[in-house]
């Protein structure tokens, strides 16, 4: 091959990789171009042999220096898709930022999913809770399931004929299928609480809209509606308030609806009909309801107390009386049980000290220090909202109104969330550099465990900015019993030149030598 056709080849090859060079981000374009340039060179001077008078030789060569020119767009290529996809979020990666926004993402979504569950709405709304003190639901002790109506009205007609001693009120409910036939709606089935007429009046629970005549009619049994059958039946409208309705053989008049969440006793009713005791139909089980007089109050001071199946005052059969005021607790009760609870279950899972951090003349500031407990204190409060609409979408997902199984599956999530995201706040502190708090990253194993109490043996783990190196032991020992900060200086800053982090160390280091 004559010397003229190689400087075309040569020319060539050099036009390729300087076309390659384009494809690569303009800030490492420099750099990539020698090192490619610097290979070309030397991949030539292994292929084209000094002196080839061979055309068959020295076309080969040329062919393998142009196919590894040609390797070069490939990797210019790998190179800036690598650069894209990096360069957006890699400051981010391991950051503190990163972990905020992560948590703000979770609390987001979990406040998002209770606005769209009607049952979390319902107990976000505490005031609805609000009964008269000293109320017990009177229910029969060998039942366990408070849900089932055990008292007959004839029991509960004997008990309200007699004096009392603890008792100043009782009031009955019975929840019956009827069909109730409105101008609208013609024969719909609904779940009516037949209950005594002071029923409301002792639970002191409130009702919207009532109605000013709903007293006058003493003769025409008096309909409260619940908030869902309201605006399912009658679109929301606040005028369907004192209207008659049938309700299976009663002529009733509606007086008011009960807000959403308001109802919280067993059972679930549409429609409440107050009746006087005398009308109420007899055969059935129901539920009584109780308020005790001062004496009462004073004497029965346990949440269940045990009364009798034939007269409260007199003892022959045991039944339960279980006070209204435990299950009218908001769920913030039950959240803050459960956050005092894993605070005291935490330290069985996981040790709770953050490490040692040692002294040294490069260790954070006083700045440095508030900026890593004001991150520790940031997560927790992120954490403890996320705890708590989290437990009541699991609790209320699939109801609408409250069931006391709910609330133990709110309390129970909201332990288990808490205990185990209370866990994961200090594991995640204590991986993260004290200086720029982002996660150490390179666990490289150290020492032997044979070893342990004659040299170190353990994890040792760098922050990438240069910062810190960490040291976790694999065995505790009275001398290493749990992880270390080692602080490095500024001379390790060439190491960690890749990181924005690790050129400051290194521009500093080089301004304190000239």
């Amino acid at each position: 091959m004559t010397p003229a056709f190689g400087r075309v080849f040569f020319l060539f090859q050099r036009v390729l990789l300087r076309g390659a060079s384009l494809l690569v981000p303009r800030r490492q374009r420099a750099e990539w171009w020698r090192e490619w340039d610097s290979e070309r060179w030397h991949v030539r001077q292994s292929y084209v042999p000094l002196g080839a008078t061979s055309w068959q030789v020295s076309w080969q060569a040329e062919c393998a220096v142009t196919s590894f020119c040609l390797g070069a767009f490939k990797d210019a290529l790998c190179l800036r898709r690598h650069s894209r996809q990096k360069e957006p979020f890699a400051s981010l990666r391991g950051s503190a930022a990163q972990c905020i926004l992560w948590l703000v993402a979770a609390l987001a979504a979990s406040y998002a999913i209770s606005l769209l569950l009607p049952g979390v709405r319902a107990e976000n709304q505490p005031s609805r809770y609000q009964v008269n003190s000293g109320l017990i639901l009177i229910q029969d002790a060998r039942v366990h399931n408070d849900s089932v109506a055990t008292i007959p009205l004839e029991q509960y007609r004997e008990w309200k004929g007699r004096t009392q001693r603890y008792f100043d009120g009782l009031a009955f409910y019975r929840i019956n299928k009827e069909t109730v036939s409105t101008g609208v709606h013609a024969q719909v089935g609904w779940e009516v609480a037949h209950a005594s007429s002071n029923l409301f009046a002792l639970l002191g629970l409130p009702v919207r809209f009532i109605h000013p005549d709903g007293d006058a009619d003493g003769n025409m049994p008096r309909l409260i509606l619940s908030d869902e059958v309201w605006k399912g039946a009658f679109g929301g409208n606040p005028q369907i308030v004192g209207s008659v309705l049938r309700v299976g053989r009663y002529q009733a008049r509606i007086v008011g609806v009960v807000p959403n969440g308001a109802w919280r006793l067993p059972g679930k009713a549409d429609a409440w009909l107050l009746e006087p005791d005398y009308e109420i139909d007899a055969g059935g089980m129901g539920h009584v309801v109780a308020h005790l007089t001062l004496l009462g109050q004073s004497e029965m001071q346990a949440p269940h107390v045990e009364i009798t199946a034939r007269d409260p005052d007199d003892a022959e059969d045991d039944l339960w009386g279980a006070s209204l005021e435990e299950r009218t607790r908001g769920p913030w009760d039950n959240f803050l049980f459960a956050i005092f609870l894993a605070l005291l279950a935490l330290p069985a899972i996981t040790s709770v000290s953050t490490g040692e951090y040692g002294l040294s003349v490069h260790q954070p500031s006083w700045s440095g220090k508030l900026c890593r407990w004001g991150f520790l204190c940031a997560k927790l409060v992120l954490l403890l909202p996320i705890v708590y609409f989290s437990s009541l979408d699991l609790a209320y997902w699939h109801t609408a109104f409250y069931s006391l199984g709910s609330e133990y599956v709110q309390l129970v999530s909201s332990f288990s969330i808490c205990l185990f995201g209370l866990r994961w706040v200090l594991l995640d502190q204590r991986q993260r550099c004290p200086v720029c708090l982002k996660v150490v990253t390179n666990p490289a194993q150290v020492g032997q465990a044979s070893r342990t109490f004659l040299a170190w043996n353990g994890t040792e783990m760098m922050c990438l900015g240069g910062h810190t190196l960490l040291h976790v032991p694999g065995f505790s020992t009275s001398w290493f019993s749990t992880q270390r900060w080692l602080y490095l200086d500024t001379s390790w800053g060439f190491l960690f030149a890749g990181s924005g982090a690790g050129m400051k160390n290194e521009a500093i280091t080089g301004s304190s030598t000239h």
